[in-house]
């Protein structure tokens, strides 16, 4: 039987089991939580919308959408985004979808965090995005079903979720503070790590190469 929450229904494939295995297994109860629960607004934002996004593609990418915050999926070259977009890419062409649906799915999880684009694009990209903007920064929350929500926070609860995410999320950072130049990142990075104080982009202009 299908699982139900908040009469949004969660697909019954072999790479949702997976995905929902390996994210348990390898993630924290926090990211496991947040993950799910991204899936389940972003599929009442799709609804909201009137858009039809695949279901199994954009469980896909909530679940692997902050993978790249935690080993095995991080890696020190680049942004935490791009690492779980990697995976996220790679799990779907290992399985055998075709390579739009992959490129889907890594483009949803690359964007999650950037704002005024995702919103703009295709289904499981915008989605993904506002589902995440839900559940970090309450995005639409009072516009949401209330007994949805409380349904969704009962199955996957949320805790002391915002001090308890900005640790996890600066602790998926603060190895490679470089990657989070022009982005989101780095406000986290400014906040939690002593002397870290990002390059602007008017230093970066201004001190570039260039005689004028």
């Amino acid at each position: 039987m299908a699982e139900v929450i908040a009469g949004v229904e969660v697909p019954e494939t072999a790479a949702v089991a997976e995905a929902t295995r390996i994210v348990q297994e390898t993630t924290s109860p926090l990211l496991y939580h947040h993950s799910r629960r991204v899936y389940f607004f972003s599929r009442i934002h799709a609804a909201r919308l009137g858009v039809t996004p695949d279901a199994e593609l954009l469980y896909l990418a909530a679940m692997f959408h902050d993978a790249g915050l935690v080993t095995p999926f991080s890696a020190a070259e680049q942004r935490f985004e791009v690492d779980g977009a990697d995976h996220g890419r790679r799990f779907l062409l290992e399985r055998g979808f075709s390579a739009a649906a992959a490129d889907t799915v890594w483009t949803a999880i690359a964007l999650h965090t950037t704002p005024g684009i995702p919103g703009r694009m295709g289904p499981e990209i915008a989605a993904i995005h506002f589902g995440v903007l839900t559940d970090v920064l309450g995005f639409g929350l009072g516009e949401l079903d209330t007994e949805q929500v409380g349904e969704i926070v009962a199955v996957h609860p949320r805790g002391e979720f915002k001090n308890e995410f900005l640790h996890a999320y600066f602790d998926g950072l603060k190895h490679r503070p470089e990657t989070t130049n022009g982005t989101v990142n780095s406000d986290v990075l400014e906040h939690f790590l002593p002397g870290f104080r990002r390059t602007t982009t008017v230093e970066r202009i201004t001190g570039s190469a260039w005689p004028s």
